[in-house]
């Protein structure tokens, strides 16, 4: 029987940062967030309340987010990093990850590092085999945060954007395009069970053609890897997912309890 767990909010201090992190606690499946680049903790709240308290939410905000302090390093390895942190200080076993767009590449590399410590991954419009890559499509992801850098102060008060420069930005999301595009490999070997939630149309600065291109970049895996699973394909576009489609969020982590026990790998047909 699992332990009851008392709701606690703090800092995890880790290699040269601290990382602020809210736990519900309670007895319920533990359930790790992972935000995307320009989101904090408080864009999962509408998923969180769909769940419910069965559940125990742990939630935090990256490097340079939020209420999260600085560090020397945003590299994407040191995301990956952070969720060990979060999950040792915090006494999780085995997991359900729920990460949406960067969030969810980071939780499926934390997978893939860790086979058998996790319950499974959520992925929500993200973890796919696809990446802008090469110098053009580097640069144009370079342009496209020099466009935004007058943007950046203005909406990181509102949690959506770090305390990063506009080419500290541009360098992260180059590094994920990369990891990105790398990815098949390790989809194709994940022994854990990954519901993908896929939205429809564009995003902050990838047009609906490109952004639907980068979702089927997901067939050939799918077919390669039954533990993957495309669990809904939803109206919202890729920013407004969590607002407005939470619901098919919350059932792809149901989905994830009432097939999968923890400690234990899927089987296969």
């Amino acid at each position: 029987m699992t332990s009851k767990q008392s709701p606690w909010t703090g800092m995890v201090s880790f290699e040269d940062t601290a990382l602020a992190t809210t736990d519900t606690g309670g007895t319920g499946r533990p359930v790790v967030y992972l935000n995307g680049s320009f989101a904090v903790q408080q864009n999962w709240r509408p998923v969180i309340d769909e769940l419910g308290p069965g559940y125990r939410h742990i939630t935090f905000d990256e490097r340079a987010r939020g209420r999260s302090r600085r560090s020397k390093d945003y590299s994407f390895d040191s995301a990956v990093r952070d969720i060990g942190a979060v999950v040792s200080a915090r006494g999780v076993e085995h997991p359900i990850l729920v990460g949406w767009s960067f969030g969810a590449a980071i939780a499926v590399h934390w997978a893939d590092r860790n086979p058998g410590l996790v319950g499974g991954v959520v992925s929500v419009d993200g973890a796919v085999p696809f990446g802008l890559t090469g110098e053009e499509g580097e640069e144009k992801i370079r342009r496209l945060f020099r466009r935004m850098a007058w943007m950046l102060p203005l909406v990181r008060p509102l949690g959506m954007a770090a305390r990063m420069s506009a080419a500290e930005h541009a360098e992260q999301n180059i590094e994920l395009n990369r990891m990105c595009a790398e990815m098949a490999p390790l989809l194709e070997r994940l022994t854990c069970p990954v519901n993908y939630v896929l939205a429809t149309g564009g995003s902050l600065g990838g047009s609906h053609e490109l952004m639907e291109e980068m979702r089927a970049s997901l067939n050939t895996v799918l077919a390669r890897n039954p533990n993957l699973t495309v669990s809904a394909k939803v109206a919202s576009n890729h920013q407004k997912i969590l607002k407005q489609d939470f619901r098919a969020v919350a059932q792809a982590v149901r989905a994830l309890t009432e097939t999968h026990t923890p400690g234990t790998a899927p089987s296969h047909p």
